[in-house]
C-alpha cells in the first residue's frame, strides 16, 4: 500500500534538512533588505541623512540673526528670517563634508544656535557617521553586531574586525583628547591676549578645536584667522590639530602601539608619514618663495611671521582650509600650486580629503617601476598588491573626472576666470575650504553643484561608486589577453 503523505518521506539526516517539500528542496533565500548589500551604501545614506537634518535646522529662523548683514557676503534670506534652501544646504554640505567653503559670513550670519549646528555637523562628518552610530550602540547595548562592524569598517577603513569596538572607542578618545587640549590652549590665549571675555573665548576655542581637528576650516571671525597672523600660540596648536586629524586614525593607532619600532610600521603608515613630511616641506618652500614679497600676503610681515604663515598655509592648504593671509590676493602661480596640494589631500581614514597621500604615492611608485622596467611595484621593502594598482588609478581618474566636470560647468555658467574656478572646484573636492572669494557670487545652480562635489569628495569617488552599484558579480571566466599600443 502506497503512502503519499509526509510519513513516507525519509527522515532528515546530517546534511539533509527536512523542509516542507522534502529533504532535497532548497529553502528560498530571503530577499535582501535595503542597503544590506554593501556597507558603503549605508555610509552614503548616513551622510545624506545628516545633510538633510543639518539643512532643515539651518533653515530655521532661530539659526539666522534677525537682520543678517549682506555687505560682506551677500546672501538672500527668507521673509521670516531663515536662510534660503541653497544657503542652508551649501553650508550643511560644507560642514558635514568638513570643507569650510561658505556663502555667508559664519561669524555674523548665523546665531550661536546655527553655529552649534555647524559644529555638530563638522563632528559628525569628521569622525564618520557609522563611527558615531557604532559608538552610540556600544554605549547603549555594550556590543556590536556583524553588520554594524562591517559598516564601521567601511567608515574608518580598518583592516580586520577583531577589535572594532576598541577602534571606535579609540577614535572617540583621540578626537576628544586632541580637541580638549587644543581648546584649553586657545582659551587661555584668547582670554589673556586677544581681549575676549570668558564666554566668547571658550566658545571660540571649542569651535576652532573641533574645526581644526576635523579639518573643516570654519572659524568664528569674518576674516577667518587673519587676525592671528602673528600669533604662533594660536596658529600652531590649530595646525598641529589639523595635521593630527589629517594623517588618519590607522596611523595614529599604529604609532601608539609601535612608536619606537619603525620596523613594525605598515606600508600605509610609512606612506602617510613620509608623504606628509615631504608635502609639508615642499608646499612650505613653494608658498614662501612665491609669496615672500607679495604686499597682499606675506610681504608686510617680518621673516619669522613669514615662515610661520608659509608653514601654516602649507598645512591648511592640503586639507583644512583655514587662512591667516588673504588667499584672494595670492599670485596665480601660488593658486595653481595649491590646486595640486589640495587635490592630493591627507591620509586615508582620517578627517582629510583629496585623493589621499597613499593614492598619490602608489601612483608615483607605479610610474617609477615602469620607468625602471621592473615588473613588481615595491615600496618601503614590500610589494604592492596588483589590486591596489587598479584602485589607485580608479580613484585618481574618477577624481580628475569630477574636477574637470565641475570646472567646465562653472566656466559655462559664470564669468570668472579659469584659475579662480579651478581653485574653487579643487577646494570643494578636496574638502579644503580655501576660496579666492568667488563662492558667494556663484549662481544657485553652481552652489548646488559645489555642494555635490563636496559630498563626493568626503565619501571618496570609489566609495560613492560602490554605494551606487546595485549589485556586484564575479566572472567565472577570463577573456583572451591582448596588448594595445600605449603612448
Amino acid at each position: 500500500m502506497l503512502n503519499d503523505g509526509p510519513a513516507a518521506r525519509p527522515p532528515a539526516g546530517p546534511g539533509r534538512p527536512r523542509t516542507p517539500d522534502g529533504p532535497h528542496t532548497r529553502r528560498p533565500r530571503p530577499p535582501l533588505q535595503p542597503f544590506q548589500r554593501h556597507p558603503a551604501q549605508v555610509l552614503a545614506l548616513s551622510f545624506a541623512v545628516a545633510l538633510a537634518i543639518g539643512t532643515a535646522l539651518l533653515m530655521l529662523p532661530v539659526s539666522v540673526v534677525a537682520e543678517p548683514p549682506t555687505d560682506l557676503m551677500p546672501a538672500p534670506t527668507t521673509a521670516v528670517g531663515g536662510a534660503t534652501f541653497v544657503t542652508a544646504v551649501f553650508t550643511a554640505s560644507s560642514a558635514v563634508a568638513v570643507t569650510g567653503l561658505v556663502v555667508v559670513d559664519t561669524a555674523t550670519y548665523w546665531t550661536p544656535f546655527g553655529q552649534a549646528v555647524i559644529l555638530a555637523l563638522i563632528q559628525v562628518g569628521g569622525l564618520g557617521i557609522m563611527t558615531f552610530a557604532s559608538l552610540l550602540a556600544i554605549l547603549m547595548a555594550r556590543r556590536l553586531g556583524l553588520r554594524g562592524r562591517l559598516q564601521t569598517s567601511a567608515s574608518v577603513r580598518t583592516v580586520g574586525m577583531e577589535d572594532l569596538r576598541g577602534v571606535v572607542l579609540g577614535v572617540a578618545r583621540v578626537a576628544g583628547t586632541v580637541q580638549a587640549v587644543v581648546a584649553a590652549i586657545l582659551f587661555v590665549r584668547l582670554l589673556t591676549t586677544h581681549d575676549l571675555g570668558p564666554g566668547a573665548a571658550a566658545w571660540n576655542a571649542v569651535f576652532l578645536a573641533g574645526s581644526s581637528f576635523n579639518n573643516a576650516g570654519f572659524a568664528l571671525a569674518s576674516d577667518n584667522l587673519m587676525g592671528f597672523a602673528t600669533d604662533p600660540l594660536v596658529l600652531l596648536p590649530i595646525t598641529l590639530a589639523v595635521i593630527t586629524g589629517g594623517i588618519g586614525f590607522p596611523v595614529i593607532f599604529e604609532l601608539r602601539r609601535h612608536l619606537g619600532d619603525r620596523l613594525r610600521w605598515s606600508m600605509n603608515t610609512n606612506l602617510v608619514l613620509a608623504g606628509t613630511a615631504g608635502l609639508l616641506a615642499v608646499s612650505t618652500v613653494t608658498i614662501a618663495a612665491l609669496e615672500w614679497t607679495n604686499p597682499g600676503t606675506l610681504g608686510p610681515l617680518d621673516w619669522p611671521a613669514k615662515l610661520l604663515n608659509a608653514f601654516t598655509a602649507a598645512a591648511w592648504t592640503r586639507t583644512a582650509g583655514f587662512n591667516a593671509v588673504d588667499v584672494s590676493a595670492m599670485h596665480t602661480q601660488t593658486w595653481f600650486a595649491q590646486d595640486i596640494f589640495m587635490f592630493i589631500g591627507g591620509g586615508p581614514a582620517g578627517t582629510a580629503g583629496g585623493i589621499k597621500i597613499t593614492t598619490f604615492l602608489v601612483l608615483f611608485f607605479i610610474i617609477l617601476t615602469e620607468l625602471r622596467g621592473e615588473t613588481a611595484v615595491n615600496a618601503f621593502g614590500k610589494r604592492l598588491a596588483r589590486s591596489v594598482h587598479r584602485e589607485a588609478v580608479t580613484v585618481a581618474l574618477l577624481a580628475v573626472a569630477v574636477v574637470m566636470t565641475g570646472t567646465w560647468v562653472l566656466l559655462i555658467t559664470t564669468h570668472f576666470t579659469l584659475d579662480q574656478i579651478l581653485f574653487e572646484v579643487v577646494s570643494a573636492f578636496g574638502t579644503v575650504g580655501l576660496s579666492t572669494g568667488i563662492t558667494p557670487a556663484v549662481p544657485d545652480a553652481g552652489k548646488i553643484m559645489l555642494a555635490a562635489i563636496m559630498f563626493i569628495g568626503r565619501l571618496g569617488p570609489i566609495t560613492l561608486g560602490t554605494a551606487l552599484a546595485t549589485r556586484s558579480r564575479k566572472l567565472l571566466y577570463e577573456l583572451p589577453k591582448e596588448r594595445p599600443v600605449i603612448g
